[in-house]
């Protein structure tokens, strides 16, 4: 399984990120066209080469045109993003991101997610760094993302609010719950738009992980540093540890009036929606009712989002959540050629071997031959 590592030694920010995508492989012109595809106008994105402390990195610069640009509340970030014609991977996660600043912001002034403000992240270049990652997170697909520990600054920072403590009060409630290391040096490190990229993408926090690197990206900070490169470095690599971990959320509800028929319909809503699996169970509730235990299994960045769709799409009056944590074999999808045609496995190291379903259904049906048979020809190819 792919492992996307972000090594945070100098911080993080959201131009830090999108710089090092690109510096990993991104392609400057599809980030380009993806970008047209939301109501963004009258800004330039300058894309650039050079070196902190003599490593070579990429940086971006995103230049607003004339004119002072209104300030954003969520509500309006979310319209753009919903409307624009971005793939849904890309739209998910750059609402979870931004849902994660809203929520912050609202928690440090006292007002409620959709009337959030936004002021330092609410300009153009904000969106387009926010944007821009879930961008570059959907062109690598990778199959967890992992992150190093975030250092943090020590001193003041000048925002529209004032002059603010480091970490920065939206910064630091972003981070909750997030291993962090203090004090290094004076200067902010890890802004609120690059803390919520990776609280929000991230599955766990640790040191360097067992794989074998295969695409590396630097992204520079504007500042110079003293004591380190202002650098953010993405390794994108295969993982080589037997078994995977990671944490995910698990969503519950109890529901005994609805009609058996919207079911499907929810489930394929859920799974659209980024939920990694669906499941219905029988259950004797209250009053010795029949009723179901819907369960869905997610990434806690999609918890709430998911968590809404339920009350919208079911009669339940209500859902709950918890974390998990899973041990999972890594796994790889190849085709393979068989007699029949091409078909997809699903491997596991040498203990799984596994036809997809699907394809396996799909040729029996175009050759005309039972389904047993065209599974076991694609068994026949196990090494």
């Amino acid at each position: 399984m792919k492992i996307l590592y972000f090594d945070c030694f100098s911080g993080i920010s959201g131009d830090m990120t999108l710089a090092a995508l690109l510096d990993m492989g991104l392609p400057q012109e599809q980030l380009r066209l993806e970008l047209e595809k939301l109501e963004l106008k009258n800004y330039g994105l300058n894309i650039f080469k050079s070196n902190r402390k003599g490593i070579s990195a990429a940086g971006v610069e995103v230049t607003a045109g004339p004119g002072k640009e209104s300030h954003r509340h969520f509500s309006d970030i979310r319209r753009i993003i919903e409307s624009s014609s971005l793939q849904t991977g890309v739209k998910r996660t750059s609402l979870a991101i931004f849902q994660r600043l809203a929520e912050a912001e609202a928690k440090i002034h006292a007002q409620g997610v959709e009337d959030v403000h936004f002021h330092e992240v609410g300009a153009v270049d904000s969106i387009v760094d926010i944007v821009g990652t879930a961008i570059g997170i959907e062109f690598f697909q990778p199959g967890e993302i992992l992150s190093s520990e975030l250092p943090m600054g020590r001193g003041f920072v000048q925002c529209e609010h004032g002059r603010l403590p480091l970490p920065a009060p939206a910064t630091l409630e972003i981070l909750k719950g997030f291993p962090l290391k203090g004090g290094e040096m004076e200067g902010e490190l890890v802004t609120p738009t690059g803390a919520a990229i990776v609280a929000t993408l991230s599955s766990r926090v640790t040191s360097f992980p067992l794989m074998t690197p295969e695409k590396i990206g630097y992204g520079m900070g504007k500042k110079d540093l003293a004591d380190r490169p202002n650098l953010l470095r993405l390794v994108l690599g295969e993982a080589k540890e037997a078994f995977l971990t990671d944490s995910t959320s698990v969503i519950e509800a109890n529901i005994d009036d609805m009609n058996p028929e919207f079911y499907d319909y929810l489930m394929e809503r859920l799974f659209e929606h980024g939920a990694l699996d669906v499941s219905l169970s029988p259950l004797l509730m209250k009053k010795n009712r029949p009723g179901t235990l819907l369960r869905v299994i997610a990434r806690g960045r999609e918890t709430e989002a998911l968590s809404d769709l339920i009350l919208r799409e079911s009669t339940s009056l209500g859902v709950r959540s918890y974390a998990v944590h899973r041990k999972k074999l890594q796994r790889e999808i190849k085709e393979i050629d068989t007699k029949y045609g091409r078909i997809r496995v699903k491997i596991s190291g040498d203990l799984r071997f596994q036809p997809e379903y699907e394809d396996c259904k799909r040729v029996a049906l175009e050759k005309g031959v039972p389904i047993q048979e065209v599974y076991q020809e694609a068994m026949k190819m196990r090494r």
